[in-house]
């Protein structure tokens, strides 16, 4: 087996081993937490049922004796540990429907957000990262900076707010919400692309700048290489391999303004199911909503891993298959 299919299996054992303490500890926190709230939890989830116009006292005890929610909470808990080792994640509380079907769409829904708004991230930020790197110290250089770190420095939820209020508001051109129509996937991408891309512009910037001023790439320029080969033969691998690394590490950020944002614009996803949950007391659905999510971030971490190994394999240090210098 070669040193890189080697380092490759190593990186993947360790993300599988991640993602059980993942299941155990996001598990553990959902269900202290959901526990921990003020409230009657029988009746909150019997008002995501009925409706908080219908519920009464004896519709709260009949929930809690249907549900079991007189057990010790430790009992419960260790009830959901059992169903979760035969990949069981139970019922909805409030709808009575498989948390794992309920899941299977909200996921969906997330994912095809996040990897759209990925793309239109990609196509904005990494060409105009290489484009300031080659005008490095000019006035458009360092307005291009200021901008990017203006633009990370905005929570998702005002981007999308301009965004909702200009263009669907004021112009009329994009519905503010849904998910029924192709246009309605414009606004809630373009909100998380948006601060994706000022970050991934900086980075490639950098990574770029620091690849132009290096050795080899001078010595490229005096055998008489064209700029757009010295970036074909030289800089843009060796720019890609730190750009997707970072971008591994924004997609978890991304990922948690997928929560904001799906309320925001009425997305189905699972940060949308997770807020309802919450409010529900829905125990079931917030504890696979999380774990869901949690075990998303290891899944991209795992990918990102990978796609950084295939580019520059010399990152992995031998015998250790972790990231370090070539």
């Amino acid at each position: 087996m070669t040193g890189t299919a080697a380092g490759g299996l190593r990186l993947l054992a360790g993300r599988v081993v991640q993602a059980v303490l993942v299941a155990m500890v996001v598990g553990a926190a959902s269900f202290l937490l959901v526990e921990a709230l003020p409230g009657d939890q029988a009746y909150r989830i019997a008002a995501g049922r009925y409706g908080e116009d219908l519920v009464s006292t004896a519709a709260a005890e009949a929930v809690r004796a249907e549900l079991g929610l007189d057990r010790p909470a430790f009992a419960r808990f260790a009830a959901w540990l059992g169903d979760l080792a035969r990949l069981d994640l139970g019922v909805s509380l409030v709808t009575g429907e498989p948390i794992l079907d309920e899941l299977r769409l909200q996921l969906g829904a997330t994912i095809g957000l996040s990897l759209a708004a990925l793309a239109v991230s990609i196509l904005i930020g990494p060409p105009l990262g290489v484009w300031m790197a080659l005008r490095a110290g000019r006035a458009v250089d360092t307005i291009g900076l200021g901008v990017a770190a203006g633009i990370r420095a905005t929570p998702a939820f005002v981007i999308g707010l301009v965004l909702m209020l200009g263009l669907a508001g004021q112009l009329g051109w994009l519905p503010a919400a849904g998910y029924d129509e192709p246009a309605s996937w414009v606004l809630p991408t373009l909100t998380l692309a948006v601060g994706l891309a000022a970050v991934s512009g900086r980075v490639t910037r950098d990574a770029a700048l620091a690849v132009l001023r290096s050795p080899h790439v001078a010595f490229a320029r005096t055998k008489g290489l064209s700029t757009p080969q010295v970036l074909r033969r030289h800089a843009l691998r060796n720019t890609a391999a730190p750009v997707v690394a970072y971008l591994g590490v924004q997609l978890v950020t991304l990922i948690e303004g997928v929560v904001v944002v799906e309320s925001l614009f009425a997305w189905p996803g699972i940060g949308h199911a997770l807020v309802h949950a919450l409010v529900a007391r829905d125990i079931p659905m917030v504890q696979g909503t999380a774990l869901a999510m949690g075990l998303l971030f290891v899944a991209l971490n795992a990918a990102v891993d990978v796609l950084c190994l295939a580019i520059d394999p010399r990152r992995v240090r031998a015998g250790t298959g972790r990231w370090g210098r070539a």
